[in-house]
């Protein structure tokens, strides 16, 4: 996998300072999991996911026992959280309702692009406004009882043209950049305007 500046899309990715990593899950985006164990990659896209904590930056996410994507963060305690846009619409609809164990070449089939990061042996999908890199925290009740695994943030990139200053611009991006919220049966809503008290 080539790093992030490899391709032309990847330019735009920055930085974001751990102390800020909350933000870029903090509206509350369907995301996409991606891992890699024993020369294998996945990603699924999960609705429940959130920030937990600031120093050091935490997030939950709920993988499912039956997800193949699961059996890998469990094999390599890392994975990735990544924020997909309106313009991954149908990607991250048709990698949350296939299953690799079923289908091999899902990832290929719904157009998924995998890409490096420096100092990260994980995959990471192209096209998403937000990456988050993180180490499993061993939770082994709350992971058997509830599917609820803990991540430390140990990496934090987002998409200048979308995020920057620590604060998401959804409203001056193209609205292709705006995150998705998924309520049930196919059915998304994309980020909207952006409202000040």
């Amino acid at each position: 996998m080539a790093p992030a500046a490899g391709h032309p899309a990847e330019t735009h990715i920055a930085p974001v300072p751990l102390e800020k990593a909350y933000r870029l899950l903090n509206h509350g985006p369907t995301v996409l999991v991606s891992a890699r164990h024993g020369g294998t990659d996945n990603v699924m896209a999960a609705a429940w996911a959130c920030a937990l904590d600031f120093a050091p930056p935490k997030l939950t996410v709920v993988l499912d026992k039956a997800t193949r994507t699961r059996e890998l963060v469990e094999g390599a305690g890392t994975f990735v959280i990544q924020v997909p846009t309106a313009a991954l619409l149908e990607l991250t609809h048709r990698v949350g309702h296939r299953s690799q164990r079923d289908e091999p070449g899902k990832l290929a089939e719904a157009g998924v692009r995998l890409f490096g990061m420096p100092g990260h042996d994980l995959p990471f999908v192209a096209g998403c406004s937000a990456w988050l890199a993180c180490r499993v925290v061993p939770e082994p009740h709350n992971q058997q009882a509830y599917d609820l695994f803990i991540g430390e943030v140990v990496g934090a990139w987002a998409d200048d043209r979308v995020f920057r200053d620590g604060h998401w611009h959804f409203e001056s991006a193209d609205p292709g950049w705006r995150s998705l919220h998924y309520v049930a049966g196919g059915r998304f809503y994309a980020t909207g305007d952006a409202l000040d008290a």
